[in-house]
């Protein structure tokens, strides 16, 4: 073992740079330089012992030792170039004329030499070259040919030996042959295991790779049908492998990604340039996990690359190009990203309300504000501009009225700001809902005659009792009513209704108003918004009224929706439980933040008036 050892690290001294990074090289180099230097260094060392025992050479003999020289400048050569194919070449090249030479003074074709014409190709076969054993083919066959044409013509020189001695010759001729042939075979045999070792390491060293790498590798058609997937796949989809080859991962794409998948691979395929495309995949559940509630499929998003096969040969058909991929779960990235989208949408909609909210107050805080100035200012220069008592009494009136709408528009914002950041409290009792609807339609009565607007209520008198915060449910129905008298034309109508549906009693305000556009509708309920443009209104307003109901509704687990057309009008459903009940940890106090006890019933009835005007504009 150790002789093996320095034997082959003096081979490894003597190779060429070029061949002592790959195995296989490696191993090629030394077959073709071992068996030429010490085959040669032991006819060199057998030579005294030959002299001593045939007596003085011939020159032929005197030629065919010195031929030994040739192997060791081969090995020199292919040491110094590196050139294995020309290391072959010029070895054909120096056996074939050894053998002729040989041939030619020993009875030509007919010599014991001729049989080694037959080794020149299988030891051109060990450079793993096509064109090198052509060659030596070629070669083999002129030599032949040249020594059959030579003793046709009788050109050769008689031999001196006799029959004895030619079979003798020839015994040993084709002895010879038969075992560096063997030797031959043995070497390709060496080589050619040395070979299949190297490719099971590449490929368990692939196979490695493929299992431990968290990305996934397959290898497509242009078609789009899976030739090879790296296992990895079954921990990122969690599907066996052989579900996943032909068409099996493309079954599983989005429907809506499809498309996008196959361009991509055919792009690639086809350009012959890199391709990235992001897609969905769907996920088989773990098992014993259960799906959600309507078993809908989960999808996780993937991106993949995929460039195109390069090819062994350069006139293959690039219809048939195959691609390969890697695809990586960016699922995570996704979900930031849509968060991200969220934020800013969120943002951009907080910006948009402050810029309504700004608009909105600068209108409805400066005039009544303006009025209170003015007014006031009146007073006070009375003597000079000979203000009397009834015009005094106008102006305090005035003043009055323009502060209980400020006093209004600040308990809304207020009252909004409360239920946004959870701080409002509401307190259920039984009440009777028919009263209560009566009694808020009689408060506005008034208002809707002065408007030239039929107020019609449809509340049966057999509306069971219910549980909830009545003063909540009041401002309820006052704010949907005083919205839709507000936004109702002249000699129009506004029908309120109530009946039970089920466990829950559902009230609908109609009117036959001005309406709301169906881009606006989606909008209901966003504070201080209000449909149409803010510079268009017709009417007052913040833009509150909904947002306070929707609020409301929501905090007694109940639902409200909005249905209208422009010119035609619409009509709000507020869908609240028979018997309310807080959940745990809710609120339940009393609701003094939406009827102060200093209010009076006239002022609520103004409040909720100048509140519920936004019915139509804050959706």
């Amino acid at each position: 073992m150790t002789v093996l050892s320095i034997i082959h690290d003096c081979l490894d001294a003597l190779l060429h740079p070029s061949a002592r990074y790959d195995a296989l090289t490696r191993a090629r180099h030394r077959a073709f330089m071992a068996p030429r230097l010490f085959g040669s260094l032991a006819a060199f060392a057998a030579f005294p012992v030959y002299l001593a025992m045939r007596g003085a050479p011939t020159a032929l003999e005197v030629a065919a030792f010195a031929w030994l020289i040739a192997p060791i400048l081969l090995s020199w050569f292919l040491s110094r170039t590196g050139r294995y194919e020309g290391a072959h070449v010029l070895s054909s090249l120096a056996l074939t004329g050894l053998v002729t030479t040989v041939a030619m003074t020993t009875g030509g074709i007919e010599s014991f030499a001729a049989i080694w014409l037959v080794v020149v190709p299988l030891e051109a076969a060990l450079s793993a070259s096509r064109r090198v054993v052509a060659f030596a083919s070629a070669l083999a066959l002129a030599c032949a040919g040249f020594l059959i044409v030579i003793g046709h013509f009788d050109l050769l020189p008689p031999p001196d030996a006799s029959a004895i001695s030619r079979s003798i010759f020839m015994a040993f001729g084709v002895a010879s042959a038969t075992l560096y042939a063997a030797g031959l075979a043995f070497a390709a045999e060496s080589l050619a295991r040395t070979s299949v070792a190297l490719l099971y390491v590449e490929e368990d060293r692939y196979r490695l790779l493929a299992r431990n790498m968290s990305d996934v590798i397959s290898r497509h058609s242009r078609d789009g049908a899976v030739q090879f997937i790296s296992p990895a796949v079954e921990t990122m989809l969690g599907a066996p492998v052989s579900r996943l080859l032909g068409h099996g991962l493309f079954d599983r794409v989005h429907v809506a990604d499809r498309p996008a998948y196959l361009t991509a691979l055919s792009d690639a395929a086809r350009g012959g340039e890199a391709r990235s495309v992001e897609f969905r995949l769907k996920r088989d559940a773990p098992r014993g996990a259960a799906r959600g509630h309507n078993n809908a499929a989960d999808f996780i998003w993937v991106e993949m690359r995929c460039r195109p096969l390069e090819q062994a040969s350069e006139t293959t058909d690039t219809t048939g190009a195959e691609v390969v991929a890697v695809m990586r779960d960016v699922t995570d990235r996704k979900i930031q990203e849509q968060a991200l989208d969220l934020a800013r949408t969120v943002a951009e909609q907080a910006d948009a309300s402050k810029t309504r909210f700004l608009a909105t107050m600068s209108h409805e805080l400066r005039t009544p504000l303006n009025a209170i100035i003015g007014f006031s200012e009146m007073i006070v220069q009375e003597d000079v501009l000979m203000v009397d008592a009834a015009r005094r009494k106008e102006y305090a009136q005035l003043i009055n009225d323009s502060g209980q709408h400020l006093l209004s528009v600040v308990n809304g914002i207020l009252d909004m700001s409360k239920m946004e950041s959870g701080n409002f409290e509401i307190a259920p009792e039984p009440f009777a809902p028919r009263a209560a609807l009566l009694n808020c339609c009689n408060l506005l009565a008034l208002k809707a005659r002065e408007n030239g607007i039929d107020l019609v209520s449809r509340a049966p008198e057999d509306l069971p009792v219910m549980t909830g915060d009545p003063r909540a449910f009041k401002q309820i129905v006052l704010n949907l009513v005083a919205n839709a008298i507000k936004f109702t034309e002249r000699g129009g109508a506004v029908t309120v209704s109530a009946s039970v549906e089920g466990s829950r009693l559902v009230l609908r305000v109609t009117d036959t108003g001005v309406g709301i556009a169906a881009d606006d509708l989606k909008r209901i309920g966003d504070p201080f918004f209000q449909a149409g443009k803010t510079y268009q209104r017709r009417h007052e307003g913040t833009g509150l009224g909904l947002s306070i109901v929707k609020s409301l509704v929501g905090l007694h687990a109940g639902e409200m929706t909005v249905q209208s057309k422009l010119d035609e009008g619409t009509t709000v459903t507020v869908a609240l439980p028979l018997a309310f009940a807080p959940k745990a940890g809710q609120p339940s106090s009393n609701i003094a933040t939406l009827t102060p006890a200093l209010r009076s019933p006239v002022q609520e009835q103004e409040k909720h008036q100048e509140q519920s005007h936004q019915v139509k504009k804050s959706a």
